[in-house]
């Protein structure tokens, strides 16, 4: 199980109304997750954000099994022991290099990468 952070809507530009990130680095732990929402191409979409060390990657929050959302709860992620993220649907299990299903029902499939920016102490839509 993981303390996920969730924030609220951004802008199609990487900025919330205000001209703020879509997350504070320092709200992200080395190792967690987020959940953020982002206008991407018109839509309002959730995302799932990783970080590793002073880097950020970033999903779509999509299982590519069944189109379900990979959280338990709304910003809460589930993380093997292995240090796989796990679908809370159906187990799915993805590596957090790029995002790959290594074992369950997708298999060879991979989460949608969104392209975000750390830049000014904060996490951005490239």
């Amino acid at each position: 199980m993981n303390d996920g952070v969730r924030t609220s809507l951004n802008g199609s530009d990487g900025r919330a109304a205000g001209g703020e990130p879509l997350i504070a680095l320092a709200q992200l732990a080395d190792g967690g997750f987020a959940e953020v929402e982002a206008t991407l191409d018109g839509d309002a979409e959730s995302l799932l954000l990783y970080r590793d060390g002073e880097a950020v990657r970033a999903w779509l929050n999509i299982c590519p099994h069944a189109g379900r959302r990979l959280d338990w709860a709304p910003g809460q992620f589930l993380k093997s022991k292995d240090g796989l993220l796990v679908c809370a649907a159906h187990g799915a299990s993805f590596e957090l290099a790029g995002g790959e299903c290594v074992a369950g029902p997708c298999r060879g499939e991979a989460l949608r990468a969104v392209a975000v920016d750390v830049r000014d102490g904060g996490v951005w839509l490239a």
